[in-house]
């Protein structure tokens, strides 16, 4: 959020990169692998699998919207079972950036459960309505419009894919950088049940209760709920009040009906509550009046400012399947979803009211997808049609204690979007397969901005009493895009164990209008801007070696990036105050890398796995001015890389089985946003996480003790820099999770 700078990382040539993960490849045959679990294992070998889900055979996924073996896939994706999730101490998705490649899936500044996801590059930083994200979230097949409530945690799931690239022809607009698949579990036959109970350091208390029932041979009802808290991982040192706490309860329930073989229905309603305090960045400088001196503690704060924060989501979905034969299944996918939240965020930190934002937002959205699959002995496809129609806005005070003045923003956006899509794949022959997809879509967007500089503390729009005498702007702008985004894949296999693959596939971001804009400042802020656009060309190989010890997902991708919205947000030069913003399409790009991933059975009880990203990204034009010259990546290391051992220990433990999990996770040195600012921006660091996993015989009971982040690494995961003469000088980060150790109990049946 200021000025702009370039990035000065070299990049190498595609064929370089070729060179270079061949021989990664062929390493991964030798060094352990990495991160890919099953859907599901079979009944005789689940207790093995409960303490070491890498020994599961088959990974199956959905990502094209059919079951598939993982290694028959040409895309690049990573797959979470349900008990790797458990056993690798993942609570919440953002802890999967540890173990996939070219990913980073962070908690917003500020926010406990906003999400800032990027995949190669490609995401979004500003979590403000309007703005529109660069990986698409799905849960069930819903589409997640907000980041807002949006980092989910992980309960009563089934698994989780991440899919890299752009997936444009298969789950549409702005899936530019990837989509995550989150896949709630599956309601059995027989009756469920399970009960997690969890404790640990900073007084974490967890509870997760879940369960089905069949109430008759086609009727069963099934839902889940859970509670979580802890204390804060610091103090506010001025009022005593937690910082960086946890208080969120959640719950789903659904009912399904299944008359006969031919349909299916499954009605779901969910509910999240996060009453988490509002994060306040630790000050890595002093603040101007002395008031707020530079903590020892990366967790603490002096701040002045109210800490209430809400953030409160539901929803609801209606599945419809009919399968009249083998060949066909007709899917319909209605939704709806509301959410509010009420926020403030204190960019300064410090006891007066030198930069606070108070803050309400407020989003719905209603979408419709009807799918046709069509599943035959050489021809598999699914076509059909989306439409959504979301609404986004709210209200906020930028306010200047030092100047007596506030800056009110506020407003909506409105998007209506239609699209009809295709993707079907042909086997020519037993081992070669051609697929081709693509999707169009219409973009109808609806920007309402109003901005006014009162003066006082804050405005009537959020309780305050400010007098306004400036209107900054007003306006009402509509804005269509369409776009078409297809995509090819040619796959082969070269035995019954490998099969590699060239995919060509295009994604776009949609345009908008900037719900900060300053039409005083910046009058063509009125015309809003257009969308992203990426075309990327991805190779890979995936399969097993040394008598299937060794599973392995490889690739090289090359991206042309194009129109980048970049959010050029600094403070106003005197005698003008506030924050002036522009978004413009402001540079085009290149993104070049490779991914490994990798799990080897390295002897009897001994597994291994690990992962590889590299994400060299440059930018090669900036059309518009940039404060000091510089454009960068934000979010985007160049390497990510993580590392794995599990031990099964031999024979009986206490009635049951005893695993031993031990492993780190690499991330090279990260900008905060698309400018260098070096007081922000992280180095590189490891963090390393351990756990013990005991179940029992029966498979019924469950312990774990994990540790994470053992060595307590501090590590920056977002920022404010404000340099302006009018609030201060304002520089604050944000840290990821200290080190913590926690153990759970589990009971299900």
């Amino acid at each position: 959020m200021n000025a702009f700078q370039s990035s000065s990382v070299d990049v190498r040539r595609p064929s370089h990169l070729l060179i270079g993960l061949l021989a990664t490849t062929a390493i991964a045959c030798v060094l352990p692998p990495a991160q890919a679990s099953a859907q599901s294992v079979p009944p005789a070998k689940a207790a093995k699998a409960a303490t070491n889900p890498d020994n599961a055979e088959e990974v199956i996924v959905t990502a094209r919207r059919r079951d598939e073996a993982l290694k028959d896939v040409p895309i690049a994706l990573t797959a979470f079972s349900a008990a790797k999730l458990e056993l690798s101490g993942i609570q919440d998705i953002s802890q999967l950036q540890k173990s996939t490649p070219n990913l980073t899936m962070q908690v917003a500044r500020g926010s406990n459960s906003t999400i800032t996801a990027f995949i190669r590059g490609i995401g979004q930083q500003d979590p403000l309505w309007g703005f529109e994200p660069g990986v698409g979230l799905y849960v069930d097949d819903v589409y997640i419009a907000r980041p807002q409530g949006a980092l989910l945690d992980v309960y009563n799931v089934d698994r989780i894919e991440v899919l890299r690239g752009p997936q444009g022809s298969l789950y549409g607009r702005n899936t530019i950088g990837g989509a995550v698949k989150y896949v709630t579990a599956p309601m059995k036959l027989d009756p469920t049940f399970s009960l997690k109970v969890q404790t640990g350091s900073y007084n974490e208390r967890d509870v997760t209760v879940s369960g089905s029932y069949p109430i008759t041979s086609a009727l069963r009802v099934g839902g889940a709920f859970t509670r979580l808290s802890h204390d804060g991982y610091g103090r506010n040192l001025l009022t005593g009040d937690q910082n960086y706490n946890k208080d969120l309860i959640a719950g789903r329930g659904s009912v399904e009906f299944e008359p006969n073989q031919q349909f299916f229905f499954r009605l779901t309603a969910d509910k999240y509550i996060d009453d988490s305090k509002a994060r306040v960045g630790h000050r890595e400088i002093p603040g101007d009046l002395g008031d707020a001196p530079v903590t020892s503690n990366d967790y603490d704060t002096y701040s002045g400012m109210p800490n209430k924060n809400r953030v409160a989501n539901h929803g609801y979905s209606l599945l419809a399947r009919y399968s009249p034969n083998s060949e066909w299944t007709f899917k319909s996918i209605s939704a709806f979803r509301k959410g509010n939240t009420i926020t403030n965020i204190d960019f300064a930190g410090v006891p007066k009211p030198e930069l606070q934002v108070p803050g309400f937002y407020y989003d719905s959205q209603f979408s419709q997808e009807v799918q046709a699959l069509y599943e035959g002995p050489k021809l598999k496809g699914v076509f059909g049609v989306f439409y959504l129609d979301a609404t986004a806005g709210g209200s906020a005070d930028t306010i200047l204690g030092n100047a007596n003045l506030t800056l009110n923003f506020s407003g909506k956006s409105l998007t209506k979007s239609t699209a009809v899509f295709g993707d079907a794949s042909y086997d020519i022959s037993d081992r070669l397969q051609v697929s081709l997809g693509g999707r169009y879509t219409e973009d109808a967007r609806t920007g309402t901005v109003y901005r006014v500089l009162a003066l006082g503390l804050g405005t009537a729009a959020l309780g305050g009493k400010g007098i306004p005498f400036q209107v900054r702007t007003d306006y009402t702008n509509k804005k269509n895009f369409s776009q078409f985004t297809p995509r090819g894949s040619i796959s082969y296999k070269l035995d019954s164990y490998l099969t590699t693959y060239v995919t060509v596939s295009q994604g776009f971001k949609s345009g908008g209008f900037d719900m900060r804009g300053d039409a005083f400042l910046t009058p063509n802020t009125r015309d809003g801007y257009g969308p992203e656009k990426v075309t990327s060309y991805e190779a890979g190989l995936k399969g097993t070696a040394f008598d299937q010890r060794v599973n392995f997902n490889a690739a090289v991708f090359y991206a042309d990036y194009s129109d980048l919205q970049v959010t050029i947000q600094t403070a106003a030069t005197p005698p003008a105050v506030g924050i002036a913003s522009i978004v413009a399409n402001a540079a085009k790009a290149r993104i070049q890398g490779a991914e490994l991933e990798a799990r080897a059975q390295v002897y009897g009880p001994l597994s291994a796995n690990m992962s590889l990203g590299l994400a060299d990204a440059k930018i090669d034009q900036t059309p518009v001015t940039i404060a000091n010259g510089i454009l960068v990546f934000q979010n985007t290391p160049k390497w990510t890389g993580s590392f794995q051992l599990v031990y099964a220990v031999p024979g009986t433990v206490l009635g049951g089985s005893l695993s031993i999990n031990g492993g780190a996770s690499y991330r090279s040195m990260t900008y905060q946003f698309n400018a260098p600012i070096p007081a922000l921006d992280q180095k590189a660091y490891t963090l390393f996480d351990a756990n013990l996993a005991w179940t029992s015989g029966s498979g019924n009971w469950r312990a774990i003790l994990s540790g994470l982040n053992l060595t307590d690494e501090r590590y920056k995961i977002a920022g404010y820099n404000f340099p302006g003469i009018t609030f201060g000088n304002t520089l604050a980060a944000f840290y990821g999770d200290p080190r913590t150790a926690k153990i759970s109990m589990q009971y299900s049946f």
